[in-house]
Formats: C-alpha cells, sequence, structure tokens
C-alpha cells in the first residue's frame, strides 16, 4: 500500500494554507463549482490520479474534486515546479496525498509518478501526459479501470494525439487544453506575463530596449511576444509554421529562421513544444551574455547536453541562473532550461487558472456522465461548458452582454432572409 505522502517539510503547512487562500480569492468560477460540487458530489467513489504543478492555484483545484467527493492522488508535472508550503498545506489541511518535492531527481520523480498511480485510478488529471505515458508502459495493468484523462498543456495534447494516430491509446481522454477558456486565456495572458515574471525574478534585467527572440507563435509564445513589447522590447519570432509566422510578421514582430535571429538577441525565450529548439550551433552565433530560457512544458526545447559538453566552465552565478563559458562568450541559461515562469516564479496569476480548473473539474465531471460513450481517442470539451465558464467568468469580473433578440435569433437561423 502506498505512502499517505512525501512532502518536503509537514510544518510549512500553515504558510502554504494562507497562499492557497489568497490565490482563492481570485479563483470566483472554481469556488462556485466547489460550492456545487459539495452539494451534489458528481464525483463520489472516483479515484483519480493527478500530475500537476503543485501550486496554489491547483490547491484549490484538488479542494474542489475532493469536494466533489473524489480520492485524490497529486504528484508534481515538474521537478521545479512544485511549491513545498503548499504540498505541505494540501496534506496536512486538506487531507489529500501528495508527493512532491521542489527539486526533486528525475527517479523521484517517477516514483512519485508511480505512487499517484497507486491509488489506482478511474480519471487521470495530466499536464504534459507523464502520467498517461507511465500507464500506458509501465502500470498497463490499471489502464483497464480508467474510465477517461484530462489533459491540460500543449505539449500534453501533442503527445496524446501523436498516441492516438499510432492507435495506442488504452483510453480516451479530453484534451482541457483544446478549450478557448484554456488556452485563449492561460496560455496567451497567463504564460505571456508569467514567463516574463520568472525572468525578471531570476535576472532583474531590463526588457526595455532590448532584443528579444521568441521561439514559437502558438498561443504561449503570441502572449510572450505581446508582453514584451508591450515593455519596450524589440521581439523577433522564430517558426516553423508558415501560417503562424504570416500571422507574427501582420502582427508587426520581425520573423526569420533561428540562425539569423541568434547574433541579434539579449533574450531567448522558447514556447513551442518541440525539442532541440535553441543548439550549440545557435549558442556560437550569440552575443557574450545572452539569455536562454524556455516556457515550455519539457526542458528538451534547449539542448543542455551539448552546450553543456561544449563549455569549458559552468556555474551557478545566481539563483535559477547558470552561466556556461563557451570559447570567449558566457551565455545563461535560467532554471537549467525548465519552466522558468513555474521555477524561477510562480506561475500563472489565479484569475486566468480559474478558468483553466474550472474546465478541469467540469471536464472530471463530463468524463463520469459520459465515459461510457467515449472511444479511445482524444476529445475536447463541449462548446457549452466553454460557454458556461466564460459567463460565469464575465458575472465574477462585474462584466454584462447583450442578448440576442428574437428577430436576430431568427436572422442567424435562417437563409430566406438577405439584404
Amino acid at each position: 500500500m502506498t505512502s499517505k505522502h512525501h512532502i518536503a517539510d509537514i510544518k510549512l503547512a500553515r504558510q502554504g494554507k494562507l497562499k492557497i487562500e489568497w490565490a482563492e480569492r481570485s479563483m470566483p468560477v472554481l469556488r462556485l463549482i466547489r460550492e456545487r460540487f459539495a452539494r451534489e458530489k458528481p464525483l463520489k467513489g472516483i479515484n483519480m490520479a493527478c500530475c500537476l504543478h503543485v501550486t496554489t492555484e491547483t490547491a484549490n483545484l484538488m479542494r474542489t474534486l475532493k469536494a466533489g467527493g473524489a480520492n485524490t492522488a497529486l504528484c508534481a508535472s515538474n521537478p521545479l515546479s512544485t511549491q513545498d508550503d503548499t504540498a505541505a498545506a494540501l496534506v496536512r489541511e486538506f487531507g489529500i496525498k501528495v508527493y512532491a518535492v521542489n527539486g526533486e531527481n528525475n527517479k523521484t520523480y517517477y516514483r512519485h509518478i508511480h505512487q499517484a498511480l497507486d491509488i489506482e485510478p478511474h480519471i487521470t488529471m495530466d499536464d504534459g501526459a507523464d502520467l498517461v505515458s507511465t500507464l500506458h508502459t509501465d502500470r498497463t495493468g490499471l489502464a483497464g479501470d480508467v474510465m477517461a484523462g484530462t489533459e491540460e498543456t500543449t505539449t500534453g495534447v501533442i503527445r496524446l494525439r501523436a498516441m492516438q494516430d499510432k492507435n495506442a491509446l488504452l483510453f480516451p481522454v479530453i484534451a482541457v487544453n483544446d478549450s478557448k477558456t484554456k488556452h485563449f486565456f492561460d496560455n496567451r495572458y497567463g504564460t505571456g506575463q508569467s514567463t516574463i515574471d520568472g525572468i525578471l525574478r531570476a535576472t532583474n534585467m531590463l526588457i526595455a530596449g532590448a532584443t528579444v527572440v521568441v521561439g514559437g507563435y502558438g498561443w504561449c509564445g503570441r502572449g510572450l511576444a505581446i508582453r514584451a513589447k508591450g515593455m519596450g522590447a524589440n521581439v523577433i519570432v522564430t517558426e516553423v509554421d508558415p501560417v503562424k509566422a504570416l500571422e507574427a510578421a501582420m502582427d508587426g514582430f520581425m520573423v526569420m529562421p533561428t540562425a539569423k535571429a541568434a547574433p541579434l538577441g539579449h533574450l531567448f525565450v522558447t514556447a513551442t513544444g518541440d525539442v532541440n529548439v535553441i543548439r550549440l550551433e545557435h549558442v556560437r552565433k550569440m552575443k557574450d551574455g545572452a539569455i536562454i530560457a524556455n516556457s515550455g512544458h519539457f526542458n528538451a526545447e534547449i539542448d543542455l547536453p551539448g552546450i553543456t559538453k561544449a563549455a569549458s566552465k559552468r556555474r551557478l552565478v545566481r539563483p535559477h541562473v547558470e552561466e556556461f563559458t563557451i570559447g570567449k562568450k558566457r551565455i545563461y541559461i535560467l532554471a537549467e532550461g525548465r519552466l522558468v515562469n513555474l521555477a524561477a516564479a510562480e506561475g500563472h496569476p489565479a484569475m486566468v487558472m480559474d478558468m483553466s480548473f474550472a474546465n478541469q473539474a467540469l471536464a472530471a465531471e463530463y468524463v463520469v456522465k459520459n465515459h461510457d460513450k467515449l472511444e479511445r481517442r482524444v476529445y475536447s470539451l463541449p462548446d457549452n461548458i466553454d460557454t458556461e465558464i466564460a459567463a460565469l467568468k464575465l458575472k465574477s469580473m462585474g462584466i454584462a452582454i447583450d442578448r440576442l433578440t428574437p428577430e436576430q435569433k431568427k436572422y442567424l437561423a435562417s437563409w430566406e432572409m438577405g439584404t
């Protein structure tokens, strides 16, 4: 039988509880869902294994799932994103199984995933698909009891769709990241702000006047590019997708290959979900003092092994800032190439995670109600759930919108009415 938790220090629980309460103030949609869940218990009897960033916002999601009747176990989806005081509060104050320690090594990271899976889940909840991947490799015996999973992030959805294309999925998965109230807001506004927050906390650099190279112009990349431009940076976008590259150009950004941008940039940030976006060949062309950060889910976006091998010297010069000497140049990599917004800062603001985790909570409820109708493939949440979350968020912000008149509804539903 698995242990009830593995965390850094249970004594941190009180300060963690205060931070969870602070985040909860900015999560009114999730609060409304939690209140309903507490009354209706839609997740009663459901075991849920969750592999998510262990932050204050995630803590409020876990409280919501528990209020709905779920038996939950939480592990970290990134070795550097765990807030140890939050983990302690979840264990002591809210009675939730947590397996997460900030800075855990790779062996411990995967041991924690296995401990979360020991709950024998009916639903999995993932951020990056490591939990699902482990179920499909080392713990296939548990897959038969899984109704479905949910996936939070772009990188995870990419992996899951690759599994679907190869007919490898053992159970259905809900791509929560596909919801408009997730990727339009979390990826664009959340990533844009929190990535710059992590970079500034780590470096205290001045963004104004700097040349910032953004790798990838998906929703995360465009959010970052917009925020950097707003702070006075000269922004270059690198892309492999012609449509996205064209959009970046028409949004007013310079667009060019990474090799051409390498000598120009002061700060490089990857946000693609792919591997080796910045390689040694690019680093050799960079300015002395160039800074590299990653905002994609995995640290594979930066070729850290290749850069390390080429460096004559490597040292930690500030928390989350490593200096690599290559030839006569010093290049700086932030947060070991991991998610800089969570490793060097606190991740997305609670106000935007309110919508993301509302999607996760309602996705779990949707799975319980509809799992017998789902095939072994990747699904998006129905549009009516997106609309419900958006309406609740607007209401919490004190914003009212128009309603269609009967005449307008008739016009939109007809084809006979012309000019």
